[in-house]
């Protein structure tokens, strides 16, 4: 029987081509905001781009703080990806600006450190090798990136009985390109504009659903 997931609509994010990428992995795929439908999905999706001050505040007005801290309250898998990752981290920086995140891991998110930005195309990353999320993808593989902000430092020292794998990538300097963690799982690239090896990635989340 197909997976159910959910791409969470709180007005940010490109929803359509997360959509499409997702139901090309065979899963069953709503996009929508109502909050016990996202609630009781196999898989929630978090897409977002742009601003995390302004991501933050349409998740918050979609209760989208509340539903992913439920939903892994309660074990249930949910993907960030670009933005829809960074809101993950405990705040963000802009312009000078701090914003606070959900929460879920320590750490800020600030702008990158890099001769240029944004960092926009391909990359490869350096993933852990019992990833769950890159298992079977040639490490040679390039992801597309479009950020000017990321995490540079990863925070949680205190380190929980499964400690969280860390991919990394570097673009002027290093920083977290996706994490897993449990049922809490993200990325800095787009998997969905990642040719074959996003569709893989994405196969590989919703097989662990």
């Amino acid at each position: 029987m197909a997976k159910h997931v959910v791409v969470f609509d709180y007005g940010s994010g490109n929803l359509r081509s997360a959509q499409r990428a997702m139901e090309r992995t065979g899963a069953e795929v709503e996009v929508t905001a109502d909050f016990e439908t996202a609630l009781n999905a196999d898989g929630l999706v978090v897409p977002g781009v742009g601003a995390f001050a302004a991501c933050m505040a349409g998740l918050r007005a979609a209760l989208g703080d509340r539903l992913i801290g439920r939903r892994l309250a309660g074990g249930r898998p949910v993907l960030g990806i670009c933005v829809g990752m960074q809101i993950l981290f405990a705040r963000g920086v802009e312009h000078g600006v701090e914003t606070e995140g959900c929460g879920e891991w320590p750490g800020t998110v600030e702008r990158l450190k890099a001769p240029v930005v944004p960092h926009m195309g391909w990359n490869i990353v350096e993933a852990p090798e019992d990833s769950v999320l890159f298992a079977g993808i040639d490490p040679a593989e390039r992801f597309y990136f479009v950020h000017s902000y990321g995490v540079r430092h990863w925070e949680l020292t205190d380190t929980p009985l499964v400690p969280p794998k860390v991919t990394w990538s570097e673009h002027g300097e290093r920083f977290v390109a996706a994490v897993e963690n449990g049922p809490l799982s993200a990325t800095q690239f787009h998997p969905e504009k990642s040719g074959d090896a996003g569709a893989h990635l994405l196969r590989n989340w919703v097989r662990s659903l």
